[in-house]
């Protein structure tokens, strides 16, 4: 028998896997360095960044902060009793004295219980001074002449009782002031809940503003403001800052300021912008606010040192429009990132493209 020819087979088969074998290994070696090169390349390609240099610069301690006009005084006009109107008096826009009668409730009731405990009272009177007369000659016990003295006491204090029930009948302005727009028609029926009108005093106003705690020095009682009124931007009203609230809001960290302005002719409830500073130039290193990294306890900003990106914690102080003061963790010279914060990250190389001013 031939056995030639398979062996040859076997030989030539052999020979290709193994040249197949190679050229895969040779292939993937290839590939592997390719990649990996690509890879690192990438990795160590540079950020573009632009920079600001620290510098001290002139920094005015002005604040702005917003405000809301308020008169010097204004209350709602309820009636403290309940029951149906049976006077009302309450002109619209024009100004009461203090003391004026603007309404009055239906007191007949009252004065009617009034005019029988009058009586009753009468009675008890007489019969007190006919057993005092008794007990001078001791005609009676001195118990029987106390219980008809008490009873007099009484009844004087029931009339007390009722005289004050009707006097709450009657609606008076707490205050001299300019009313403003009835809010109940004759004959209605009223209940302490009720508003009958507004009063307010349109003289002197004042302003409350809200004021952040860091800059709570630069307010005194006695200290003056400067303050815009919406819709007048190009005319600036002083006020006197006359109170401040002793505890700060637990929320907003902030303090309630009122302040008396010189100008009256703003409207209650307008809204102002309040304009505060000591006037004194401090120097401050400002950076745009867009360099700020907000953080859940802190602010960062990313610096260049030896050309990579370093993290570092900055606490901030007075604020424009566009730039932000940093009080701690900027020394002057360091380098600011401004432009291409969003793609730096801890120890990454970056590559300075310009430095901004």
């Amino acid at each position: 028998m031939n056995y030639s020819k398979p062996a040859h087979s076997f030989y030539i088969s052999l020979s290709t896997v193994l040249v197949c074998l190679s050229l895969s290994a040779c292939k993937e070696k290839k590939g592997k360095e390719g990649g990996g090169g690509g890879r690192d390349e990438k990795k160590d390609k540079p950020t573009l960044v632009d920079v600001m240099v620290a510098t001290p610069q002139p920094l005015t301690n002005v604040v702005e902060v917003n405000g809301t006009i308020i008169p010097s005084e204004s209350t709602e006009l309820r009636p403290e009793v309940s029951g149906r109107l049976t006077y009302l008096n309450v002109p619209e826009g024009k100004t009461v004295t203090q003391g004026a009668v603007l309404a009055r409730i239906n007191s007949a009731d009252l004065e009617a219980q009034m005019q029988r405990t009058k009586v009753q009272l009468d009675n008890a009177v007489r019969t007190e001074e006919r057993f005092k007369k008794l007990l001078d000659v001791n005609g009676i016990n001195q118990s029987d002449y106390d219980a008809a003295l008490n009873t007099v006491n009484t009844l004087k204090a029931d009339m007390a009782y009722t005289q004050t029930l009707i006097d709450k009948t009657v609606l008076r302005a707490p205050f001299t002031g300019t009313i403003g727009l009835r809010q109940i028609s004759p004959g209605s029926y009223v209940t302490p809940t009720s508003i009958i009108a507004t009063i307010q005093q349109l003289g002197k106003k004042k302003i409350d503003f809200t004021l952040p705690e860091e800059y709570s020095e630069l307010v005194r009682i006695g200290s003056t403001v400067k303050v815009r009124v919406d819709g007048r931007d190009s005319v600036l009203t002083r006020a006197t800052v006359i109170a401040l609230e002793p505890q700060a809001n637990r929320l907003t960290r902030s303090l309630v300021v009122r302040a008396l302005m010189d100008d009256s002719r703003a409207n209650p409830g307008a809204f102002a912008k309040v304009i505060i500073g000591n006037g004194n130039n401090k120097k401050a290193i400002m950076i745009p606010t867009n360099a700020i990294i907000p953080d859940d306890r802190n602010n960062q900003v990313i610096l260049v040192k030896n050309g990579k990106a370093a993290f570092v914690n900055v606490q901030t102080g007075v604020r424009s429009s566009n730039n932000v003061e940093i009080t701690q963790g900027l020394n002057v010279g360091d380098s600011v990132v401004v432009t291409g914060v969003l793609f730096a990250k801890p120890d990454a190389v970056l590559k300075v493209r310009k430095a901004k001013k």
